[in-house]
């Protein structure tokens, strides 16, 4: 049973010892310094507090970068590479064999 209650103890003590190590590595060494000069004076803080820069927005694009390609040229390509497949689909259907099912079609869009 002592042996049982030292253990705890010295388990005890070194979770103590590794939380004030862990506290005097992560601490900045302003706040140490601060900490003892703000018994004698009180710290000036800057009146506008710097914005945090950590979820910075994302630059504004304008719409002309965006919209690049007309959209019927979009229409057209979407259309032919549906003629395509369906061409590649009935040709299958017609005499369907492992070379036709995993051949690429000749469509410019990866499908």
């Amino acid at each position: 049973m002592e042996m049982l209650l030292m253990g705890a103890v010295l388990s005890m003590f070194g979770l103590a010892v590794a939380c004030l190590a862990f506290g005097a590595a992560t601490r900045e060494p302003e706040q140490t310094t601060m900490a003892s000069t703000a018994v004698e004076k009180e710290v000036v803080k800057p009146a506008v507090a710097a914005t945090p820069r950590f979820f910075v927005e994302p630059p504004v694009m304008p719409v002309a970068v965006f919209s690049k390609v007309p959209i019927e040229a979009l229409m057209l390509q979407i259309e032919n590479h549906i003629r395509l497949e369906h061409a590649a689909a009935e040709c299958f259907l017609e005499s369907p064999n492992a070379s036709l099912l995993h051949s690429r079609t000749i469509s410019t869009l990866v499908n």
